[in-house]
């Protein structure tokens, strides 16, 4: 991405984190089948017994597209975020990786306790590896798309 600036490079990256999200949804969907999870973040929060201010409104059957559609807006917003870091910061090949993780924790420390998710507070390592992996592969794919061959 190192051809585009500003704006142009943040909506390209925003594509980019909403096609990583997307990717998470797959890896979390054979995570669940696998028997790795119990249930993705968006099952848990559209399942709640207790649904609050506007999930109230939306279906319960259609709470689990809704919430997966926020959540690859959530990283296109993600993306987008990365795209406008400098150059510098996205240089790395690990920086999309890294980039994934601290939103990972942000989820785990911040959103998922806010938003009174079941399993905020249990401590479950394997899911939470799980969890923090599938945002390694949203960083990846984030960040390739700046790292071209050079001739």
């Amino acid at each position: 991405m190192s051809d585009l600036a500003g704006p142009p490079r943040a909506a390209h990256a925003a594509a980019r984190g909403a096609v990583a999200a997307m990717a998470m949804t797959g890896m979390r969907t054979w995570s669940v089948h696998a028997g790795l999870l119990e249930q993705t973040p968006p099952q848990a929060l559209a399942n709640q017994r207790r649904v609050h201010g506007w999930l109230r409104m939306i279906p319960r059957r259609r709470r689990r597209a809704v919430i997966e559609v926020l959540h690859w807006g959530y990283g296109a917003g993600g993306g987008a975020a990365f795209g406008l870091l400098p150059e510098a910061a996205r240089r790395s090949a690990w920086s999309g990786p890294a980039y994934g993780v601290v939103l990972w924790l942000a989820f785990e420390f911040a959103l998922a306790p806010a938003l009174r998710l079941k399993g905020a507070r249990q401590v479950r390592p394997l899911e939470r590896a799980v969890l923090a992996a599938d945002h390694v592969l949203y960083g990846l794919i984030l960040s390739d798309g700046h790292r071209r061959p050079r001739g």
